[in-house]
């Protein structure tokens, strides 16, 4: 099989899939529905106010506004394979150089520090090729002190936007790497790791989870 063009996430990307009002599929609104979604889902079951986000894939840290605005003393990192995005937002929005894939080499040169109230993969999964994923969700769990927002889509969905660069993968491919990394979800694309496991009662798990790691 031939391989997969590199994607290319440079400024006119970002202009085209999210700032033009004629192409774009994700809007301000929609991005904070998304963030006071996942915020109220970890707090409840923190049971206290998030203290810290890592974002993967965070392009150009556009969750970051948002949870600001929920809570003006987060501490939020971004994590993003996009030159353009690094080198326009890095200083100011606190995003480094990084994938998916390389968190785990990110954790341990001390690039990112966890445990982290908040982990975020934001319509990025689909786009990681196969090699990536394994280590990037293990590396999520090692990284993870209270909620995973871990946004996939599949064959199995009807979506749009940009399908360039797209991984066509079932649900059951995503879930046999979560279950691997003992990633349990609480539904609505979140999941917990080993901090918050324990403190979920049956009816808050999916139905693919296991009862107990």
């Amino acid at each position: 099989m031939p391989e997969r063009p590199a994607k290319v996430y440079d400024k006119s990307y970002f202009e085209k899939w999210y700032h033009d009002p004629s192409r774009r599929v994700i809007t301000h609104a929609a991005v904070a529905r998304k963030v006071r979604l996942v915020v109220g889902i970890a707090e409840a079951l923190l049971e206290r106010p998030i203290r810290s986000v890592l974002d993967v894939g965070c392009g150009e840290g556009a969750w970051r506004a948002h949870l600001r605005a929920m809570r003006s003393r987060v501490r939020y990192t971004g994590v993003e394979s996009s030159e353009y995005a690094v080198a326009r937002y890095g200083k100011s929005r606190n995003i480094v150089r990084g994938s998916f894939g390389s968190l785990g080499a990110l954790m341990r040169s001390g690039v990112i520090e966890g445990p982290y109230d908040v982990v975020v993969a934001c319509d990025v999964l689909h786009y990681v090729p196969d090699a990536e994923l394994e280590p990037g969700f293990r590396a999520v769990a090692a990284a993870l002190g209270g909620v995973a927002y871990l946004e996939a889509y599949t064959v199995e969905d009807e979506i749009e936007g940009d399908r360039s660069a797209w991984h066509h993968r079932k649900a059951e491919e995503y879930r046999r790497w979560m279950r691997d990394a003992k990633l349990m979800s609480v539904g609505m694309q979140c999941y917990v790791g080993d901090a918050l496991a324990d403190g979920t009662v049956v009816m808050e798990r999916g139905v693919d989870s296991p009862a107990c790691f």
